[in-house]
């Protein structure tokens, strides 16, 4: 039996071609180039301060130092400003899937009359924009700033994800909508019936790209908000980071009560702000690489 397991993976490693040895080593070193910096965040986060100020710190934790998770939960306004991106996030993903699904559905029918103009229009808005002061003056004219819609109504419908859905629900077969007509459906009972549970790859995927551009978001918060109570997460980090900035060049011109904002309260705000997104990759991993190959290959 150790004889022909022997043979067998000296079998196996005489079919590993150099191409596949080269591929393996590019995507092991990207990988290791997205991860290492993650780490590093990591062991910052739950690092002392004398540790990260000694610059001791690379991707383990020196000292396993808690204090700076305990000043992020402790603080109110990030905790008000995570709930606040988890129901603008779930908001946004559900909405936006409802609107690309109304939206794809209709466009795959030939009997639609002008179909192909309505496609060159979403087609168009992936490579031609009005530009961001035509974009915040639509929003003030509209009465959305300082208002969550904001965040809502400008990326409700994202084209690429658009065509992705339009792609799928095309390489579903006629014959089974049709089936469905003649036993007295109508349209809207064939999309929910039919046409979603079997797009449920596809429906996954692309609520995961919904949810992950809005959870990443905060150029739009940054433009359109001004009530700090209304700030996403995002934008909470974000102005962490900056006033740090602003602090350590308060502090190197020689003032000397200038107080430095540690880099592990830093490095645990970025957790505290990316590990929610990362939790929903797990969940929806499986759907992740069928949804994208079916939606952009058939049809």
């Amino acid at each position: 039996m150790t004889n022909s397991t022997a043979t067998a993976t000296r079998r196996k490693l005489s079919r590993v071609r150099p191409s596949d040895i080269a591929i393996m080593a590019v995507i092991g070193v990207a990988m290791l180039i997205c991860l290492i910096p993650f780490l590093h965040i990591v062991a910052v986060s739950l690092s002392t301060k004398d540790a990260i100020l000694s610059d001791r710190v690379t991707i383990w934790p020196q000292g396993w130092d808690w204090h700076a998770y305990e000043v992020v939960f402790s603080d109110s306004r990030m905790l008000r400003s995570m709930g606040l991106t988890i129901f603008l996030t779930v908001s946004f993903t559900i909405i936006s899937m409802i609107m690309s699904i109304c939206a794809a559905y209709p466009l795959t029918k030939e009997r639609l009359k002008g179909r192909s103009f309505f496609m060159l229009i979403i087609v168009f808005t992936m490579f031609f924009s009005g530009g961001i002061i035509p974009d915040y003056l639509l929003i003030k004219q509209l009465g959305l700033l300082d208002s969550l819609w904001s965040l809502i109504l400008p990326g409700m419908i994202s084209a690429f994800n658009l065509i992705i859905l339009r792609t799928f629900f095309s390489s579903i077969p006629e014959s089974l909508e049709e089936s469905a007509h003649l036993d007295g459906s109508s349209h809207i009972g064939t999309l929910i019936r039919i046409v979603l549970p079997l797009s449920m790859p596809v429906l996954a995927t692309l609520s995961l790209f919904y949810a992950v551009s809005r959870w990443n978001g905060f150029m739009d918060a940054l433009f359109y908000i001004t009530n700090s109570e209304l700030y996403p997460i995002q934008l909470k980090l974000y102005q962490v980071v900056m006033n740090s900035m602003v602090t350590d060049l308060t502090a190197q011109e020689g003032a000397s009560q200038a107080e430095l904002l540690p880099e592990g309260i830093k490095a645990a705000s970025i957790m505290f702000a990316t590990v929610p997104i990362l939790l929903a990759y797990p969940w929806l991993q499986r759907y992740f690489v069928s949804g994208v190959m079916i939606g952009a290959v058939k049809g």
